[in-house]
């Protein structure tokens, strides 16, 4: 399984725990977690923790999450990965979120594009797929951007903080 990628202006990194301050500054943030399926964090433990269970996860190949890792600062500014994969059908969910001060730079975009090209070349995958919150408008307006193709709603498909959460889909195919 890939540890890395580079794009012009990313270093996607494989999470690691002494990635956890920064990535606790991102995830405390409750504007960033609004539409994770994770409450807003309140200890760097917390962030400790994911990063052990995603590691977990990565040592399976059924998941992989990369630190977001600006190049000209060398700061994390945030994560994406595949946050599961089905490699019997060849597909592949993601997952991403970027510090709020890094918000609307093409950061996301950028680092979206990359896990793409990397699935559908590397993982010879055929579909990535998305599931976003109908509110986070800014979420939905990337994934149309990048020609994403809206498939639905998943109705209380997800529960957070004991309430029932819908869920949009997107997809993406290979021959999109």
């Amino acid at each position: 399984m890939i540890t890395e990628i580079h794009t012009e202006r990313l270093h996607l990194r494989k999470m690691k725990v002494s990635d956890s301050s920064s990535l606790f500054r991102i995830w405390s943030d409750p504007d960033v977690t609004k539409f994770m399926n994770v409450s807003c964090f309140t200890d760097e433990n917390k962030a400790k923790e994911m990063i052990n269970l995603l590691d977990d996860l990565s040592r399976d190949s059924k998941a992989i999450r990369f630190s977001i890792i600006k190049k000209e600062s060398n700061e994390i500014i945030g994560s994406c990965g595949y946050n599961s994969f089905d490699f019997e059908n060849e597909k592949a969910e993601i997952g991403y979120d970027i510090a709020k001060s890094f918000w609307g730079r093409g950061y996301a975009s950028e680092a979206i594009c990359s896990l793409l090209d990397h699935a559908f070349t590397s993982l010879k995958l055929n579909r990535i797929e998305a599931q976003v919150d109908p509110e986070n408008v800014n979420s939905i307006k990337l994934l149309q951007k990048l020609n994403f193709t809206f498939e639905g709603t998943l109705r209380q498909y997800g529960k957070v903080e004991g309430k029932f959460n819908d869920l949009n889909i997107y997809s993406k195919l290979i021959s999109d």
